[in-house]
């Protein structure tokens, strides 16, 4: 049974085992997840993009950023001019963060936004509204296209995961130019002349994902798009999808790290620790005290009553309870019935103790004496206790 339960265990085992190896070698499914992040190598991640952006900028300083915007354009030193890119889902923003890139904007910088779902406050200032419409069936993806005959491809471009249904709408204006639009002519990028600067709005961040980047057939979209942004050092928004801290970053005590006095303080706590860990932290108890050993004190209370009864002179008492506590033992210890202390009795302890029968006689003849005489003397009690003690050492 153990053998066999033994090999169930083992079976069971290399069941698991076997089960976590296959899992752990076995191709990973594609993630097809829409991350649009510089550290992501999936087909919508941008990794491939942004270690391409230096050719784009001609060997210029691309800087990825993980602080918001109102923080990096007013505690960040920029230079004269530069450029911000930012490629998301969705281009959520506050005031304060909106209010600075507008200034930014209007010095002569410029934005690039490519996302889906654009701030409609941004939108209303910029005198643009952007559609946002659930994507349909694959097969009637929107060929695009950019206006400038130069950048046109004759048979355009199709981005199969994106249907190319959403587009800007635009109110004649002199200070918005339109740079790509769809197969009915519809916006898809936007040029918006803002101060002195420009921001570029981009309907289709699918296409600047690793998936389009790197395929022959539509990696020249993403670099045409990015190609209207003038030759200067360039900033790469991260925050908006990672948030402002890395993987690294991410523990509650960044802040303490950073601070050289709490770091400090933190090691001294943790070292403390350990010591009291190592030295004070043992199970500690009360003093055990020392505990004399029970004494056994039966013994002292039949003497106690022996005495008593020996001093009072009952030698019959003391007589009879010795013989009781006699003819228990000869019942306990050979299993013998007392009732009858006749020759056969005699005769039966006489084997089953290997005792001589003269010995037995001699021993029941004196315990007769007792139980019949009234009054016992003191050598008939001496000489019955003599006899008993020697019953009990030569049958123990």
């Amino acid at each position: 049974m153990k053998n066999l339960r033994s090999k169930y265990f083992w079976f069971l085992t290399l069941t698991i085992l076997g089960y976590g190896l296959f899992e752990y070698y076995r191709p990973k499914p594609i993630d097809w997840t829409p991350s649009y992040s510089d550290k992501d190598k999936i087909p919508f991640g941008t990794k491939a993009l942004v270690e391409l952006l230096p050719d784009v900028f001609g060997n210029q300083e691309v800087k990825s950023l993980r602080l918001p915007i109102y923080n990096h354009l007013t505690e960040s030193k920029l230079p004269a001019k530069s450029n911000y890119i930012f490629v998301c889902q969705n281009f959520d923003i506050d005031k304060n963060d909106r209010v600075q890139l507008l200034n930014y904007v209007k010095k002569g910088n410029n934005v690039f936004i490519s996302a889906y779902d654009f701030s409609d406050t941004l939108l209303k200032i910029l005198d643009v509204r952007a559609t946002l419409k659930a994507p349909s069936l694959r097969d009637t993806a929107l060929v695009m296209n950019f206006v400038n005959p130069t950048f046109r491809k004759p048979k355009g471009y199709v981005f199969p995961q994106d249907d190319g249904r959403n587009y800007f709408l635009v109110k004649k204006s002199k200070n918005v130019t339109v740079l790509a639009q769809n197969a009915r002519n519809e916006p898809i990028f936007l040029k918006v002349a803002y101060g002195k600067g420009h921001f570029y709005l981009h309907n289709l961040p699918l296409a600047l994902t690793n998936y389009y980047a790197l395929d022959s057939a539509t990696s020249d979209f993403a670099f045409k798009s990015l190609s209207y942004l003038p030759v200067q050092p360039t900033y790469w928004d991260e925050y908006l999808k990672q948030g402002r801290f890395g993987e690294n970053e991410q523990s509650i005590f960044r802040f303490v790290m950073t601070q050289p006095p709490l770091k400090w303080a933190y090691y001294m706590v943790l070292f403390g620790l350990f010591m009291f860990a190592i030295f004070a932290a043992k199970r500690t108890q009360r003093i055990i005290p020392v505990m004399e050993v029970p004494k056994n004190t039966s013994l002292e209370f039949v003497q106690t009553i022996g005495k008593m009864y020996f001093q009072q002179a009952d030698h019959a008492n003391i007589a009879q309870k010795k013989i009781q506590h006699l003819l228990l033992y000869i019942r306990e210890r050979f299993g013998l019935r007392t009732n009858e202390l006749d020759e056969e009795f005699k005769e039966a302890l006489s084997q089953k103790t290997g005792f001589a029968r003269l010995e037995i006689d001699l021993l029941f003849g004196e315990i007769a004496h007792a139980e019949r005489s009234g009054r016992l003397t003191e050598y008939a009690l001496l000489s019955l206790n003599r006899r008993i003690d020697d019953f009990y050492q030569k049958t123990r």
